[in-house]
């Protein structure tokens, strides 16, 4: 398939919509950002007032068309994110709500939904990995693994409509540097989340900081108990990404699956695997080819020397794989996949066995590549000492 021929005249039109939308914001609203440094010293976090200015009559916006091809396209594991660029990853964003029907479940202003994701974007910093491009990656991901594994057909669009929103919300204003690190320089998130999963408290809360504007509440039509079960669900799935849990959560989905008992209709096990789901789509760069994978890689270990030198400045604790004069891209790589990755990607394949061709393999694959890679490094420092 022809990447250049797969984006279609039509999201021209959608390119316009969202420029106007921007301006709109921009010029009649006080953009809605945290500005807290959550890197060091200044990172309390202001309280947030509702700053729009509502507009008495909303415009419309004439709704955009993808080609065919792009709709298929986007549904593949294999969906070459570095091709896009922010305008187009928004009316993307945009078309999986409408394409899974979840514009119709909550009754989503269609006008609202476009200021929410271009507010969502701003509030993605512009970090080397956990920046917008990787919030769309995660959901792509995600919106791939509920059509290959028609989830669609099986559980609620308010399971479905609660996964991707956990998805564009799961890094909100990252500031590229770790828990590890908030932790242990003890910055006022630290404090403020008493070291318990800080980021992701602080992802949660900018989620429903945002939503709690009339301007960008895309749930401001669903009644009292759907938004406490949306709020719940977002929750404990944004939560579920910090890594520092991955065993604990993993060990409870394979307990669900044991003896073929996992059952949809079982709500603590339907729980277990939407948080296993957002994990496997949260890590999973290295299913994609490896041209689109690669690059990835290149931004996370950016983002890692990034924060090791600053904790080397500050006398800090650096850990191995973080370090600049330690890592490589393979020693990097090869024991991520094989002890985190492919025991979780494999153990959800046994549940969907539609996911071992597309997601499994390419994942032993990666294993495999990185692999020669370090044996080819091993034999070449080998003749270096020699």
């Amino acid at each position: 398939m022809e990447k250049e021929g797969l984006k279609s005249v039509e999201i021209e039109k959608c390119k316009k919509s969202i420029d106007g939308i921007r301006s709109q914001i921009y010029e009649a609203q006080k953009k809605f950002i945290y500005h807290s440094m959550l890197s060091g010293e200044h990172a309390m976090i202001p309280e947030i007032q509702s700053s729009y200015r509502r507009h008495a009559v909303l415009p419309h916006y004439t709704k955009y068309t993808l080609s065919k091809e792009t709709i298929e396209y986007l549904k593949q594991p294999t969906f070459d994110i570095w091709h896009w660029e922010p305008n187009e990853m928004l009316s993307l964003l945009e078309h999986m709500y409408h394409e899974l029907g979840l514009v119709k479940e909550f009754n989503i202003n269609g006008v609202t939904l476009k200021k929410w994701l271009l507010c969502i974007q701003e509030n993605y910093r512009n970090n080397p990995f956990h920046n917008f491009r990787h919030c769309f990656c995660v959901t792509q991901m995600m919106y791939g693994m509920i059509h290959l594994c028609k989830l669609h057909e099986h559980i609620a669009k308010e399971d479905i409509g609660i996964l991707i929103t956990a998805c564009i919300c799961h890094d909100l204003d990252h500031p590229g540097y770790n828990n590890t690190y908030q932790i242990n320089a003890k910055t006022e998130l630290a404090i403020r989340y008493n070291d318990i999963s800080p980021l992701e408290n602080h992802h949660c809360a900018v989620a429903f900081q945002i939503l709690s504007n009339p301007e960008t509440n895309i749930f401001a039509n669903c009644d009292q108990e759907t938004f406490k079960r949306i709020r719940t669900g977002m929750t404990s799935l944004i939560l579920a990404t910090d890594m520092a849990r991955h065993g604990e959560i993993l060990e409870v989905f394979k307990a669900n699956c044991k003896n073929d008992g996992f059952k949809l209709s079982n709500e603590e096990h339907l729980i277990a695997l939407k948080m296993v789901l957002i994990k496997c789509c949260d890590i999973s760069n290295e299913v994609r080819p490896m041209e689109i994978s690669e690059p990835w890689l290149d931004c996370l270990l950016e983002e890692y020397f990034n924060q090791s030198d600053k904790e080397k400045e500050e006398g800090l604790p650096v850990a191995a794989f973080m370090d600049r004069d330690k890592v490589t891209k393979p020693t990097a790589q090869i024991g991520f996949i094989k002890f985190v990755l492919l025991p979780m990607f494999e153990q959800v394949a046994l549940l969907f066995p539609q996911l071992h061709d597309v997601m499994v393999i390419p994942l032993r694959n990666a294993r495999d590549h990185w692999e020669k890679l370090k044996e080819q490094d091993d034999e070449i420092r080998a003749k270096q000492q020699t």
